[in-house]
């Protein structure tokens, strides 16, 4: 007996879900961590760099949890793609920086831009309801 396509997608939103949950809810608590990583890539025109950091972290970690929750599901993938434009602008501070004074090489500073987008688009998938079965 064979699995229904719509169940294996099921599956496979859960566990995409899951995976960008602790994506996002590990990278929201480096933010926290380790926040000097962060401060470097801040762009120099953006005010209170440390704020902008604490705030996106805190905002990686609700993002993160609310994709767990399906009432809470919408509004957090809503929120974290509206993150990944918002923090786009510190992505391209690097690559013109060189990696900002981190050991990146050039080509993950370059693969980081439409990853962004990548991460966007996955998000989204994630978070739309699943099939009415």
């Amino acid at each position: 007996m064979s699995i229904p396509p719509y169940l294996g997608s099921m599956r496979i939103k859960t566990i995409s879900r899951v995976v960008l949950a602790t994506f996002f809810i590990g990278a929201g608590i480096t933010h926290f961590t380790n926040p000097a990583g962060f401060l470097r890539i801040v762009p120099p025109y953006l005010p209170a760099p440390l704020l902008l950091v604490y705030l996106s972290g805190a905002a990686e970690i609700a993002g993160g949890l609310g994709l767990l929750i399906p009432a809470t599901r919408r509004w957090a993938a809503w929120g974290l793609m509206a993150l990944l434009v918002a923090v786009f602008p510190a992505n391209v501070y690097m690559l013109q920086t060189h990696g900002a004074g981190l050991p990146v090489p050039l080509w993950a500073l370059w693969l980081r831009l439409p990853l962004q987008l990548v991460l966007i688009g996955c998000v989204w998938w994630s978070a739309r309801p699943n099939p009415k079965i």
